[in-house]
């Protein structure tokens, strides 16, 4: 199983970026897709997730009406576009996939994901 996201890179205050997490060695349309991310020393936090179908999505509030995650089972992957970006968005994302529904009404755990991609660096500059 492979997990490889893409798309982070430095950009100012009120950008926007599209991060992809391609998957490969599992049906991607079975699992559950979160966007997770890390600051430097801080823990790893839930940013969105996405039911396997598409259709039930939940958003912490720090990105809450700034950002859409998305998927296309298709083409085995998932995205997380974010606009109206902050220095405080400044992090490591991280895709992870789970192997079960989702109702999109609570964030996930980092410790209950089945699957992690390597991460993409996203830098926010002032």
């Amino acid at each position: 199983v492979q997990l490889q996201a893409s798309g982070g890179g430095l950009v100012q205050v009120g950008g926007s970026l599209r991060l992809s997490c391609a998957a490969s060695g599992l049906t991607f349309s079975t699992y559950t897709m979160a966007w997770f991310r890390q600051a430097p020393g801080k823990e790893r936090e839930f940013v969105a997730g996405i039911h396997y179908g598409g259709g039930n999505t939940y958003y912490t509030d720090a990105v809450q009406g700034r950002s859409t995650i998305s998927r296309d089972n298709s083409k085995n992957t998932g995205y997380l576009q974010m606009n109206s970006l902050k220095p405080e968005d400044t992090a490591v994302y991280y895709c992870a996939l789970i192997r079960r529904p989702y109702s999109g009404t609570y964030p996930l755990r980092p410790d209950g994901m089945n699957y992690w991609g390597k991460g993409t660096l996203v830098t926010v500059s002032s």
